[in-house]
């Protein structure tokens, strides 16, 4: 038996998405993008933007432009996704009926910004699944941005939605939410990692997360100059606050923000021993180094592997072995 079977018996396993969501609102950055993507492979996602991203006044134009680019040969390896306006926007249903009806096929996931709570979810959700289904999607993955009071307090419940895989912390709005309660600061680190408001909702998002199985995604650092800063914000983002990807609003943060959150080559090695010793053992628990091993660490380990290969980081072979048999069961 292998970790797929032995490890989550019947249960959904939680979903890995890459670590890194790049958004991008022009076209010459759309198809930048793109570019970057086939050089590094699907190790990051890409957010074509049609709201807070792109430009004003021209929206029909733009979702169409969307569409075209989802649908065409540069979009390699179908992890391109589309943030579409809110859905209170009088452009929501036109993103929708353009985007999804065009490139229901080819869409990684679509965004949905701003909801108010789990009843503006649904809603969206209901128009989305009225365009996607006939065109041969039956159950596009959703993202919801996490960014006011109503949709904070649900979270919870929004994750339980089996249609979301990525709740997404819009800190600037919630930061913009409070009238100036909450200063400025606390956009950017290190205010974001310390002022209590903050603080209690980016754990309160990733909690419900964790809860269901689903991805928590980390807002974007402002900071585009300077990588050191990204890295940073990514690795606590990931160690202290439960954060499995990030956002990206500029290429030069996409590699900073992979690396953040791959695991370390001596994690890997850990983890391969581990589980070696493991599937030998028949899945019992096992003492290695003075520590006890079961079932309960080895579903730790046996994710640090599938993020290590999500992220494109080259597994020694024993560890591409577990993985690759994994995937045959």
């Amino acid at each position: 038996m292998h970790p797929s079977e032995v490890l989550f018996q019947g249960k959904r396993q939680p979903l890995l998405l890459p670590a890194c969501d790049h958004y991008c609102g022009s076209e010459k950055l759309m198809r930048k993008s793109m570019a970057l993507q086939q050089e590094l492979g699907p190790v990051f996602d890409i957010t074509f933007d049609c709201e807070d991203g792109a430009a004003a006044g021209n929206e029909a134009a733009h979702a169409q432009l969307v569409a075209s680019l989802v649908n065409s040969e540069d979009n390699r390896f179908d992890r391109i996704g589309v943030r579409l306006h809110d859905i209170d926007s009088p452009h929501f249903v036109q993103d929708v009926v353009t985007i999804v009806g065009a490139a229901a096929a080819k869409l990684a996931y679509v965004v949905l910004p701003k909801p108010n709570g789990l009843d503006d979810v649904r809603r969206a959700l209901e128009i989305i699944n009225r365009v996607a289904v006939p065109n041969g999607r039956a159950a596009l993955p959703v993202h919801v941005l996490i960014e006011t009071h109503g949709a904070l307090h649900e979270a919870y419940d929004i994750a339980a939605l089996p249609q979301v895989e990525c709740l997404s912390f819009g800190i600037m709005d919630f930061v913009s939410s409070h009238y100036g309660a909450i200063p400025a600061a606390a956009m950017r680190t290190p205010g974001q990692f310390t002022h209590p408001l903050v603080v209690r909702a980016k754990l309160e998002m990733v909690a419900a997360c964790h809860a269901h199985g689903k991805v928590a995604s980390h807002n974007v650092t402002t900071e585009i100059k300077d990588s050191a800063v990204v890295a940073n914000d990514a690795q606590r983002a990931g160690a202290e606050f439960g954060f499995t990807r990030m956002w990206s609003i500029h290429p030069d943060q996409v590699k900073p923000i992979v690396k953040a959150f791959t695991p370390r080559l001596s994690e890997v090695n850990e983890a391969t021993n581990i589980l070696q010793e493991a599937m030998a053992a028949n899945w019992g628990p096992i003492a290695q180094h003075g520590r006890l091993h079961d079932r309960a660490s080895y579903r730790y380990y046996w994710t640090v592997l599938q993020r290590a290969k999500l992220a494109g980081l080259a597994l020694p072979d024993s560890a591409a072995a577990i993985v690759n048999q994994t995937e045959l069961h």
